[in-house]
């Protein structure tokens, strides 16, 4: 995607695959793949020489794995992008998977774990996963468990590879000072080897499953702070009401003007932090409410911030507050897209999950047809699902926390 008076372009390569395309045997090897292909590949043998060629140029490079994607991206000056193209293309078809640096590896990602159990506002989204999605790989931390990162070998991140990244699950995604026909026929010389031989043909996600067992869990930790993030299941990111979703998040807690802080924060004075937030994949999708107090006030403030939802569900929103919700999101989104890194994401995301591109534009209409009725009724829709809350703090029983959510 041309971009006019940008000096960078921004390179990804999108892969259709992530934690939930995992067994319990194996959670964490997406994860785990994605740290080795730094290691080095044919062109790029050794890490540092994967991390000079970008770095030599000012570039960053970096990579990331969620529940349905693995991206790696890069950002260079624009003259660097054949360099850009080529590294990419090297971690990621042909990398060397060494022995030696599995082993080396496995250590960091150990580590990577620990520390977000270390930290309570990291590990209460863990254990929120794990109530919101129990007993499916969707309820999996993304980076897998201890004992399974310990059982990776280099054969099987190759296999993984092999299986996952492959021409039908890969979107190549360049936005910037970039001329589209250089870029294509850039990556067409990288890829077209790798992209006509065969690959093996691998099982489809498991489908997203009806919420069970307890609908609270305590985590409980000696801190100062306890961390709650409560909420419940939605529809997902092809959902057509999802638009109002977001609108309904805005106004309930995204942003100092929200109502969520404004009701626990300025006027109570209950919490320190207070947010929701929208969570989607392609079959369903969770709306939240993160907060953090002092432990003794924990119970009251997720009996407030379930009320401020439960009004929406009762009463339409002004024209005034929709007005502004609506103006934010829209501000927020444009803000978001300033970058090269920005677009290349946005664009790559969408045509990776969806298929197809929502243009910003686009975007913006459909979040300029929600009605106040919209917004009420998606409050009504999430209320009519089970609340479910994770907690971290310094609390022995979930009975409270129960007694909240029920």
């Amino acid at each position: 995607m041309p971009l006019d008076g940008r000096a960078s372009v921004a390179v990804s390569l999108l892969v259709g695959v992530g934690s939930r395309f995992e067994s319990n045997d194996d959670a964490g090897i997406s994860h785990f793949v994605e740290h080795m292909v730094f290691k080095g590949g044919r062109r790029y043998p050794t890490a540092r020489d994967v991390s000079e060629a970008i770095e030599g140029v000012g570039g960053v490079l970096n990579a990331a794995t969620d529940r349905e994607a693995t991206v790696f991206y890069t950002r260079v000056p624009a003259s660097a992008l054949p360099l850009a193209v080529s590294v990419l293309a090297d971690m990621v078809v042909h990398p060397a998977l060494d022995p030696a640096e599995v082993e080396k590896e496995r250590q960091v990602v150990i580590e990577e774990l620990r520390m977000y159990e270390d930290n309570p506002q990291e590990y209460a989204q863990i254990v929120f996963d794990e109530v919101m999605w129990p007993d499916h790989a969707l309820g999996r931390d993304v980076a897998g468990r201890e004992e399974t990162v310990r059982s990776f070998t280099a054969e099987q991140c190759r296999e993984h590879m092999a299986r996952y990244i492959e021409p039908k699950s890969l979107v190549v995604s360049v936005a910037g000072a970039v001329d589209p026909v250089e870029a294509q026929r850039l990556f067409q010389r990288e890829l077209e080897e790798w992209a006509a031989s065969p690959h093996p043909a691998h099982d489809a996600a498991a489908p997203a499953t009806p919420v069970s067992g307890p609908s609270v869990r305590v985590a409980r930790r000696t801190v100062e702070q306890a961390t709650v993030l409560m909420g419940a299941r939605t529809g997902s990111y092809l959902d057509p009401g999802r638009h109002a979703v977001d609108m309904l998040n805005a106004v309930l807690g995204e942003g100092m003007s929200s109502r969520l802080f404004l009701e626990l924060r300025e006027r109570r004075g209950t919490v320190y932090d207070v947010h929701s937030f929208v969570s989607r994949v392609r079959d369903s999708g969770v709306m939240g409410i993160g907060l953090g107090c002092e432990p003794r006030r924990a119970a009251t403030a997720m009996r407030a911030a379930i009320a401020e939802l439960r009004r929406l569900a009762q009463e339409p929103v002004s024209d005034a507050e929709l007005h502004k919700a609506r103006e934010y999101s829209k501000g927020r989104l444009l803000l978001s897209l300033e970058s090269t890194s920005a677009v290349c994401d946005y664009a790559g995301h969408q045509l990776l999950l969806t298929g197809s591109i929502l243009e910003p534009a686009e975007l913006i209409a459909h979040l300029d047809a929600v009605t106040a009725e919209d917004v009420q009724q998606a409050a009504q829709d999430v209320l009519s699902q089970e609340l479910r809350a994770a907690v971290v703090g310094p609390f022995r029983s979930t009975t409270r926390f129960e007694e909240v959510v029920r």
